[in-house]
């Protein structure tokens, strides 16, 4: 179903960073984002956190509060 939907695309990753030590199943949540050059990534994921703190690839996280913040203003 989603992938019918015309606000989604699809994407291959071709990067894998590994850059979730802490739980590599979310790594491809990263590499994904990377490859559809995202603005951010949305999660309250606490894993997420280590993204803070890596220069390249630059993925910005936020928390689904503050996403909910954004749409709201829209």
């Amino acid at each position: 179903m989603l992938l019918k939907s015309k606000n989604v695309e699809f994407i291959q990753p071709y990067f894998n960073f590994h850059l979730i030590e802490a739980d590599h199943d979310d790594d491809k949540f990263v590499d994904c984002a990377f490859a559809a050059n995202a603005a951010y990534i949305v999660s309250d994921d606490k894993h997420f956190n280590i993204l803070e703190s890596v220069n390249f690839p630059k993925i910005f996280v936020l928390r689904l509060r503050e996403f909910m913040e954004i749409l709201e203003k829209e």
